[in-house]
């Protein structure tokens, strides 16, 4: 465990930066489950709806490192390809 009040300190910060990012990957993973599941009852309509939000959370999540940079393009061109194809 941390002994110097500056090492505590680092604790702090980087246990509250760890759920920010928790947050941020679940919010991903949820939206890409439901995009998932409207396109297997294809609901493609509604999978299109939700497609800003997903971009916006994956630049979020790559503006602040969650995840990289290239790793959020290539979900966002994978997740567009699917609904292209499905429809």
């Amino acid at each position: 465990m941390a002994i110097t009040k500056s090492a505590k300190k680092a604790f702090r910060q980087s246990e509250k930066r760890r759920k920010h990012n928790i947050l941020n990957k679940n919010k991903i993973k949820d939206l890409e489950k439901r995009i998932k599941k409207f396109l297997i009852e294809k609901k493609n309509a509604e999978a299109e709806k939700l497609l800003p939000q997903i971009y916006k959370a994956l630049d979020k999540a790559a503006k602040r490192n969650v995840i990289k940079k290239n790793k959020a393009s290539r979900r966002k061109s994978r997740i567009s390809r699917s609904i292209r194809l499905k429809i």
